[in-house]
């Protein structure tokens, strides 16, 4: 039991660290930057792909037979061990039932280890009714967007640019929800 408070309590302090230091912040992608390709495994076994949604100017979105329309996409990279990850989901959770019916799309990109202790993120999702879609990611993707705190925000518009990138969370300090719908708003009217 020791040992578990222990294990915790570093975990909790890491995450804090590693979450809200600005000099863990992005290092490798700024605003501006065309955001990398994904391709991840959703919790149905399907894999989403940022293509799918969002391409530079005069590229053809992946099938476009299927889903011709492009759209703006928000992820956040996230895990269950993560305190400030949790406190940002209900935030998020607001602004992705604001604009579900919109041109946008929503992803919870998973980095909790599978073997950790750290609660299964499935039922953390839903024990806080969270219905925003959660992939897979194991850090694959976060070292390809150079990832180094979480959570982490990036916002993509239409046209596959990263319009924002927040690292950190702090309940007390921000109005997320507020600062997104500002952000989400412009993008959404992007022909």
């Amino acid at each position: 039991m020791r040992n578990y408070i222990l294990y915790l309590t570093i975990v909790f302090s890491t995450s804090i660290i590693n979450g809200q230091d600005s000099d863990f912040s992005v290092k490798k992608l700024k605003v501006g930057d065309i955001a990398p390709n994904w391709s991840l495994k959703s919790e149905s076994g399907r894999f989403e792909f940022l293509k799918n949604w969002t391409v530079k100017k005069n590229r053809q979105l992946r099938k476009p037979s299927i889903q011709p329309n492009r759209y703006v996409v928000l992820f956040t990279f996230f895990a269950t061990w993560c305190p400030p990850c949790v406190e940002q989901l209900q935030p998020l959770e607001e602004v992705f039932q604001k604009y579900k019916d919109e041109k946008i799309k929503f992803f919870i990109i998973d980095e909790t280890d599978p073997t950790s202790d750290a609660p299964d993120t499935k039922t953390l999702l839903s024990d806080k009714n969270i219905n925003i879609p959660h992939i897979k990611d194991n850090w694959k993707v976060a070292r390809k967007y150079g990832i180094k705190g979480i959570p982490t925000i990036f916002i993509i518009d239409k046209f596959g640019t990263i319009q924002n990138i927040r690292v950190g969370f702090t309940k007390e300090e921000e109005n997320l929800v507020g600062e997104l719908s500002e952000i989400i708003d412009q993008r959404l009217l992007d022909k």
